[in-house]
């Protein structure tokens, strides 16, 4: 009998014979790691553990401690859960049921639609078929064979047509279950132990609302049933934390019918939020030397056409307008509005760094199904800055832009981030504009402004912006959960299509760099992370009502009027609750409204010049004098405290 070589991560080579399986080898060297075994990785590429080898191989055996391996294990569970809708209902049509971040779906077009009960129906017919220990086999087919064999199947027939090469790799699940699928798969429906149907959506055939609208199922699946409980928590904790959810309770924001979706209208409360978000970025800009600008909303649709936008975003874009004197466009970008701003003055190197800063409202065209809360809108305010530089600048702005991200993230209550760095191809696609020499010259200065600010970012090869390289900063919040956020990008393109130039100290015109740098991303987004992040218990100096006051009676209304004009004096944002009402069924309120501090002031504190202080998560604090509490609040707001 033949034998081929498996050469091990360690270095460490085996004979085997040829046509031997990953799930041998690992067998060959233990037990306990064939039990833990999910998938192999053959020469770099994913293989089944019962694929059989043919030639001398570098053998990678994955397990449940390997990151690769959840992936193949949730596309399974994606099989399984159609495997347990075909049979409970035969006639449903298949179509796609990929590995997601947190889980995976699977879409089906049913001619009665699902209903949510029905998902307590399927999920028990997936445990039964997991029972069945059935294997996933995976069989190779023509192309020809294979289109004739799902000629009904209209979805499959589709993707065979376009994704298929002469023969393509199918895999069955017990004797009523195939599909065309690249795999790989875990090698039998035994090895999945914990998964839990989520919820039902609809979604469109290819993410197209021109196509048919399917109905997806989502789910997830863990490697043990005690990191599936623990995601459930995560879950519902996320569910108590709904940024739309609370947005109404604290009468922050809606969303109104009658004006349209994706239009956020912020209320009295969320307006001093925003306002507090929004002083704080502007003042951060102008002590760390940007300019203040303010743009248009709307502009000539030429300015999109030079910018380019017109062409290459334009299905992002609202339609244009007639005007008496031309066609003009709400900007989905302030980015062309800055640079008019630079191309109107002549600059030196001397002029140089110019950075153009503004929180700017833009408007993008999001398909009605795709929008949610404040996190996907069509109208939003970016705190968006430009920065004209020259070459040997270059490195030290984008150490600044980092430097403020950081600050910016921790000023707010973020104290773990992501970073991404996303770079070209090198040329090979065409598809990114600029030379090899600015690339070169930009993603040098990125990974070494990278480096000085201690920043681990994980490198995204071809996932540069067509403009230029980039570095995407991803915040970690209270449970758990990552959002992007800052962004720090690279701009090739404009500066040419719109002849920027300086004159550099050659006496000679050169085209400036330019830098995109947006650091909340958009108010709006920033504003329900910060809601999701505290739960709607903003700290104190961004809470819209930080004191409130409750008198027991009508004989401290006095009191307790003099002790809101104090506050207000000191610049405190604090309510008079003067309502007839037990002061239980006010404190509860306060609570509910998550007011930081509640002071309840009765006879003896009237009397004394105290106040009794509740805390919403501390509880009763005690008795203090007035004038120490107005010290202690004031000094707490002055100091941007995040922590309680």
């Amino acid at each position: 009998m033949s034998s081929i070589v498996i050469t091990l991560p360690d270095g460490s080579q085996k004979s085997v014979p040829t046509g031997s399986r990953p799930l041998d080898v690992a067998k060959a060297i233990s037990q306990r790691l064939a039990d833990d075994a999910i998938v192999a990785k053959v020469n770099g590429e994913m293989y089944d553990l019962t694929r059989p080898l043919d030639g001398d191989v570098n053998l990678q055996i994955l397990t449940t401690r390997d990151a690769e391996s959840l992936e193949v294990y949730r596309h399974s569970t994606a099989h399984l859960l159609a495997a347990a809708v075909l049979e409970i209902w035969p006639d449903t049509q298949l179509g796609i049921g990929p590995p997601i971040e947190n889980g995976f779906y699977y879409d089906f077009d049913k001619a009665v639609p699902f209903v949510a009960d029905d998902l307590e129906k399927i999920e028990a017919k997936m445990w039964e078929i997991q029972a069945r220990d059935l294997p996933y086999e995976r069989i190779m087919t023509e192309k020809e064979a294979g289109l004739k064999q799902y000629a009904e199947f209209w979805m499959k027939s589709e993707l065979i047509a376009e994704r298929a090469g002469e023969s393509f790799s199918e895999y069955t699940l017990g004797p009523k279950f195939i599909d065309f699928c690249r795999g790989p798969h875990v090698p039998s429906t035994k090895k999945i132990k914990a998964f839990k149907l989520l919820n039902l959506a609809g979604a469109y055939w290819k993410g197209d609302e021109h196509n048919k609208q399917l109905q997806r199922i989502y789910g997830t699946a863990f490697f043990s049933k005690k990191e599936l409980e623990e995601f459930i928590a995560r879950q519902e904790e996320a569910k108590r934390r709904d940024h739309r959810k609370l947005g109404t309770e604290l009468d922050l924001f809606s969303i109104q019918e009658l004006a349209g979706p994706g239009l956020i209208f912020f209320h009295p409360k969320g307006g001093i939020i925003r306002k507090t978000l929004e002083d704080w970025m502007r003042e951060a800009y102008l002590e760390r030397g940007y300019s203040l600008v303010y743009t248009p909303h709307v502009a000539r649709r030429d300015l999109w056409k030079v910018s380019g936008h017109a062409n290459f975003y334009s299905e992002n874009m609202f339609k244009p307008m007639e005007l008496d004197d031309a066609e003009y466009q709400l900007k989905p970008m302030n980015c062309p509005c800055h640079i008019l701003i630079f191309a109107n003055s002549p600059h030196s190197y001397r002029d140089l760094p110019v950075r153009l800063g503004e929180l700017g409202t833009v408007y993008r065209y999001e398909r009605s199904g795709t929008m949610h809360g404040l996190l996907r809108v069509r109208g939003f305010t970016q705190d968006d800055a430009h920065i004209f530089c020259t070459p040997e600048q270059i490195e030290s702005e984008v150490v600044s832009c980092l430097e403020f991200a950081i600050h910016t993230l921790n000023t707010f209550g973020f104290t773990e981030y992501e970073a991404e760095l996303s770079t070209w191809d090198g040329g090979a696609s065409g598809k990114y504009d600029g030379t090899p020499e600015l690339w070169a010259l930009a993603e040098k200065a990125l990974f070494q402004a990278t480096e000085k600010v201690g920043m681990k970012a994980k490198l995204m090869k071809d996932e540069a912006a067509f403009y230029g390289p980039k570095i995407d900063v991803k915040l970690v919040d209270a449970i758990g959960r990552k959002w992007q956020l800052s962004t720090v990008q690279f701009d090739f393109t404009l500066p040419q299509r719109f002849k920027l130039e300086y004159t550099a100290e050659d006496g000679k015109k050169h085209q400036p760099l330019m830098v995109h740098r947006a650091l909340f991303g958009s108010v709006e987004r920033f504003f329900g992370i910060l809601i999701e992040h505290y739960a709607g218990a903003f700290p104190v100096w961004l809470a819209p009502v930080q004191v409130t006051v409750l008198p027991i009676t009508d004989k401290q209304l006095d009191y307790a009027k003099e002790i809101v004009a104090k506050l207000e004096s000191d610049g405190v944002r604090v309510t008079l609750d003067d309502r007839n009402d037990k002061v239980n069924a006010k404190i509860r309120d306060a609570q509910l409204q998550k007011i930081p501090y509640m002071l309840v002031v009765g006879g003896r504190e009237a009397e004394n010049g105290t106040v009794s202080v509740r805390h919403r998560k501390q509880a009763d604090l005690g008795v203090k004098p007035l004038d120490e509490f107005r010290e202690h609040v004031k000094a707490l707001i002055a100091s941007r405290a995040t922590t309680e």
